[in-house]
């Protein structure tokens, strides 16, 4: 028993050792881009030092010297790691030059920075940023947006709340990318990007998508979730909260914590009622059916159907740079079109 137990133990120690190892020369490789050489002796010479407390665990005389050193090297590093701060001030990529704010004055709202790009292909296009007031009781509709580019497990998922005469806002939570950066989930473990809520007309986040992106082709779904403004418009007030505090207070993506599912989930909290987290809302490109189970989808035909309905490429792409972009995404027969009363996607 004695045996065993031991055993056991060296195994986890051994498991605890590599899962450092692996994550300490990975945040190494990623810790300082003006440096690669520099940063890949590092990530080397940690691997090294992992390999060499393995060795020590199978050896009863070095094992606690050879464990105690690692450790104190990965605490070395985690200390350096946690110094690493976000920033608003970089050399961004036009599509993120700007941060978004709020100024909220009763039942009236200006957002500052609202994105309304024209775009000619993904890459030309010409930059307009708009500040937009909007009336909190105009607030009747929350649609959720589910976009999908590789398979059905993973989508990007934001929202896009109605505003009656006063049109469509749209908030997608992004990651904000510096110049020269392209997006990688991996890279998104390791603080490589900022968080940036990109506050947008529907004509620029969705046409995005649907009419111009190419490489790979993206196919997005609009659902127009279920419950009441009241819900709708608690949601509202904590995206824009969170938008405020991150003009102030920048913070990092990662891909798995603060990403845009994740995000729409904490700010549903501010409803009672909302929904429990599920491992549906890690694998993104499950949440309209997860919603659906739950009743906050339109359930009056089957979730297939519904699916099949909720599909405005085609839409998208016959509005262009219409005026009335919105309403001809919306216009087709059907649950995904009917106007209902708005909610959070975690909320009644």
């Amino acid at each position: 028993m004695t045996r065993a137990i031991r055993f056991v133990g060296l195994l986890c120690a051994g498991l605890l050792v590599v899962g450092c190892t692996a994550w300490g020369a990975l945040a190494l490789l990623y810790y300082d881009p003006a440096s690669p050489l520099l940063r890949q002796a590092l990530a080397v010479a940690f691997g090294i030092a992992g390999l060499a407390a393995l060795i020590a665990l199978a050896r009863p005389r070095w094992r606690w010297r050879g464990v105690g050193l690692f450790a104190a090297l990965f605490a070395l590093l985690l200390g350096a790691w946690s110094g690493l701060q976000p920033t608003n001030e970089a050399d961004w990529q036009p599509e993120g030059a700007r941060i978004a704010s709020a100024r909220i004055d009763g039942d009236q709202v200006t957002v500052h920075n609202v994105r309304n790009f024209a775009y000619r292909t993904e890459t030309d296009f010409t930059p307009s940023w708009d500040d937009r007031t909007y009336d909190l009781r105009r607030l009747d509709g929350v649609d959720l947006v589910a976009v999908y580019w590789m398979g059905p497990a993973i989508a990007h998922v934001f929202l896009s709340f109605g505003f009656r005469d006063q049109g469509h806002l749209a908030i997608s939570i992004e990651a904000r990318k510096k110049r020269g950066q392209s997006y990688s989930s991996v890279d998104g473990f390791f603080r490589q990007y900022e968080l940036q809520y990109v506050v947008a007309d529907e004509r620029d986040v969705i046409r995005l998508r649907t009419n111009y992106r190419r490489d790979p082709p993206e196919e997005a779904y609009l659902y127009r979730l279920q419950g009441s403004n009241a819900d709708a418009r608690r949601l509202f007030l904590a995206y824009l909260t969170k938008i405020n505090s991150l003009s102030e207070r920048p913070e990092f993506y990662n891909t798995l914590l603060a990403n845009c599912t994740n995000n729409i989930w904490v700010h549903s909290l501010a409803n009672p009622g909302h929904v429990p987290y599920s491992w549906k809302i890690l694998a993104s490109g499950h949440v309209p059916e997860y919603l659906y189970g739950l009743g906050k989808l339109d359930t009056s035909v089957p979730f297939p159907v519904l699916h099949e309905q909720a599909h405005i490429n085609e839409r998208a792409k016959q509005a262009d740079a219409a005026a009335d972009f919105s309403a001809r995404i919306r216009a087709a027969p059907g649950p995904a079109a009917k106007a209902s009363p708005a909610v959070d996607p975690a909320g009644r």
